[in-house]
C-alpha cells in the first residue's frame, strides 16, 4: 500500500526516526530502504539491537503508527494513475485486495479517505500472518481467502521484500519504481516508473503470458 497506493512513505519514515530518536538511535535513509515492507516485529529488535518479547515490540509499534497516523491524516495523495486503475478493474470485475504489513487502521485510514476501499474484496494486515515479506504468507492468504490460484493473481509492489514474496507465492508481479532503482526490482514480470503505465488490457495480456520465475 505505502509507496504503490500512496506516497506515506515520507511519513514513514519521519514515524520512525521519530520514534527511535526518541531512545537515542539514528534511522537513516538507508535504514528505512531496508526496513520497507518488513514487519515491525522484525524492524524493531533490529534497531533497539536487542531482543524483545512482542509486547515490548507492540509498545513501539503502536507508538510508531500513531505518530505515522498524525503526519498522515492531512497528507493523503494517491501516487498517479492508481485511482483511475483500481476503478477500472473494479468495473472489470477484478477482484482487488490490498495485502500490506502495514497495520489495519492505516489501511481503513488511506483507503477511506482516497475513496477507494469500496473496491476492495479484502484487506490482509501485518496482524493476519505470521511472517512478513519477503515470505508469501500475506500473498498466499489473500489468493487462499479469494479462491484464486496463485497463477491468477497479479501483484503491485515497489519494495524488493514484496517483488519477492510476489514471486515465491508464484504470482505474477508488476513493480513500481517509486521507491528502489529498477535493477533493485527486475525480479518482477514487469518494471514501470507509474501505475500510469498499467491498464486493464496490461493485466489480460500478463495473466496469458508466461509467469517469469
Amino acid at each position: 500500500m505505502d509507496g504503490t497506493i500512496v506516497d506515506s512513505l515520507p511519513c514513514h519514515k519521519k514515524a520512525w526516526q521519530a520514534t527511535f530518536a526518541r531512545r537515542g538511535k539514528v534511522f537513516t535513509d538507508e535504514d528505512f530502504k531496508w526496513a520497507n515492507g518488513r514487519k515491525n516485529e522484525e524492524i524493531i529488535p533490529h534497531f533497539v539491537g536487542k531482543k524483545m518479547s512482542i509486547e515490548e515490540v507492540n509498545v513501539i509499534a503502536d507508538e510508531k503508527e500513531a505518530t505515522f497516523r498524525d503526519f498522515v491524516k492531512d497528507n493523503i495523495q494517491a501516487l498517479p494513475g492508481v485511482v483511475e486503475l483500481i476503478k477500472a478493474l473494479g468495473k472489470a470485475k477484478y477482484e482487488l485486495a490490498i495485502v500490506s504489513s502495514t497495520p489495519k487502521e492505516n489501511i481503513e485510514l488511506i483507503s477511506k479517505t482516497l475513496g477507494i476501499n469500496k473496491y476492495f474484496s479484502l484487506f490482509i494486515n501485518g496482524d493476519d500472518v505470521k511472517e512478513g515479506k519477503p515470505s508469501p504468507q500475506g500473498f498466499l492468504l489473500g489468493a487462499q481467502k479469494l479462491g484464486v490460484e496463485s497463477k491468477n493473481c497479479v501483484v503491485m509492489e515497489d519494495a524488493v521484500v514484496g517483488v519477492r514474496a510476489a514471486k515465491r507465492a508464484g504470482m505474477y508481479c508488476i513493480a513500481v519504481a517509486n521507491t528502489c532503482p529498477r535493477e533493485d526490482i527486475s525480479e518482477a514480470d514487469v518494471v514501470v516508473d507509474s501505475l500510469e503505465e498499467i491498464n486493464v488490457k496490461t493485466i489480460e495480456e500478463l495473466l496469458s503470458s508466461p509467469i517469469k520465475k
